[in-house]
């Protein structure tokens, strides 16, 4: 057993340090950017009298920070070299991750809006896998940022329950073309205000609750029958996450991608990817937080000796650096095995350690940032430091990508033998009047 960093990716942390340092630091400081980052970053980024959207100099900044990196080879590093990247590997892309955000907040890398140098691109190998022939071309045009598209799957009353959705596409011919007409409502679609299309999902055959029958629909964003509500604001500002309707939208047989009436496998086609990254990301986050306490309570003296001589304040961070350490080697480990399996025999056999790696990953990072502000007092939490960012933002991803409950229904599935690699013929769980499996699906918010 060896668990050193593989040296090529050692070596790639210096080559990131050090383009940081180069490319991504000054044009942080230029033009007092540094307002998207310190006290300021809330309001700087927000346009609190146009819905709560992002505003258009901070999206303009991110895109330039994404440029830069793209430029650098940087930005696509997880994306095979077909389209431009260097076929980053699991265990690679989650110690990237947690190595940028351990640095704390900064254009390298904020994940407020999935921002960061490398990116994680799901999308793109969903078009890689999923797209027909004559679809092909769009995952070209989504790396040029010509075709940007949300992904339509959850709606105002069925999150994780998604087979249950109420959003209807039926066979519907329109000046002599074979079509789809759907009507239904939408919510939490992240990034529609500079959307192109809709990934679309609706109910096209079967019953509530079954599996098959939903299939995936490409939209246009600016379908006059697609109506934005109103965008949602959250506990992390700001916001672009609508509420929308979509009323006797039509759209051509060609709008269906990946399998007719199996839509919901693009759904679970990267969720492993992005659980474990996200999970280096949260531990990432909080060994900053951890580490920043550290240095505030060797520093700080109240009633003439170091905050850090009381055990009140040292009990607390040795419980968080404790879970930190474990939790990054267990997610190494699972991005490493990850790496040596095909995407159906990580969702047989490792889709646990995932979900154990994402769920406590993610409380963590709230925990740690928690306590920072605890230990920082008046300054922890005030927004010159940077932890309540830190705690609004991670909080969300203890609902998002699969809630936490919904993940430890996962592990549950597995170590009991209903799921998984153990699967030994119990039921699988609940069934309502009909018959049909209650078990909610674990890639939706609620």
């Amino acid at each position: 057993m060896d668990f050193s960093i593989p040296k090529d990716i050692s070596d790639y942390l210096i080559v990131l340090d050090q383009f940081i340092e180069d490319k991504i630091k000054p044009l942080e400081q230029q033009d007092d950017n540094i307002r998207f980052f310190d006290h300021r970053r809330e309001w700087a980024r927000t346009d609190f009298e146009n819905q709560g959207l992002p505003r258009k100099e901070w999206e303009e900044l991110l895109g330039k920070a994404k440029r830069l990196a793209d430029e650098a080879g940087h930005f696509r590093f997880g994306l095979p070299k077909e389209y431009g990247g260097q076929n980053g590997s699991n265990l690679a892309m989650a110690i990237i991750r947690e190595h940028l955000a351990r640095k704390g907040l900064g254009l390298h890398n904020d994940l407020q809006n999935e921002h960061s140098i490398v990116a994680n691109y799901p999308q793109i190998l969903m078009l890689r896998d999923f797209a027909r022939e004559d679809q092909k071309h769009l995952a070209t045009a989504a790396l040029e940022g010509k075709f940007r598209a949300t992904f339509g799957l959850t709606e105002p009353n069925h999150g994780s329950d998604a087979t249950h959705m109420e959003t209807r596409a039926v066979r519907h011919k329109k000046d002599g073309k074979d079509g789809w007409l759907i009507n239904g409502e939408k919510m939490w679609i992240t990034g529609m205000h500079h959307a192109t299309h809709m990934m679309c999902f609706a109910r096209t055959s079967g019953e509530d609750g079954d599996a098959r029958g939903i299939t995936c629909l490409l939209v246009p964003a600016d379908d006059p029958g697609i109506e934005i509500l109103e965008y949602m604001w959250t506990f992390n500002m700001p916001t672009d996450h609508p509420r929308l309707t979509i009323k006797d939208v039509w759209v051509p047989d060609s709008a269906v991608f990946g399998p007719p009436e199996g839509g919901l496998a693009l759904a679970q086609h990267f969720v492993h990817e992005n659980r474990i990254r996200q999970a280096a990301s949260s531990v990432g986050a909080a060994l900053f937080c951890i580490d920043e306490s550290i240095d505030y309570a060797n520093t700080r003296a109240p009633f003439g000796k170091k905050l850090s001589t009381n055990q009140a304040i040292q009990f607390p961070i040795v419980e968080l650096a404790s879970e930190a350490e474990m939790l990054r080697l267990l997610i190494f480990k699972t991005a490493w095995e990850m790496d040596q399996m095909s995407k159906p025999e990580v969702a047989i056999k490792l889709s646990d350690k995932v979900s154990m790696c994402n769920y406590r990953a993610n409380r963590l990072c709230c925990n740690a940032a928690d306590r920072a502000m605890q230990i920082h007092g008046g300054m922890g939490y005030s927004r010159h430091t940077p932890f309540e960012h830190i705690y609004r933002h991670h909080r969300r991803y203890r609902i998002t990508e699969g809630s936490e409950e919904i993940q430890m229904r996962k592990v549950a599935g597995h170590i009991f033998g209903f799921m998984g690699a153990q699967k030994h013929g119990q039921s699988r769980g609940d069934k309502d009047a009909k018959g049909k499996s209650t078990e909610p699906t674990d890639f939706a918010v609620r």
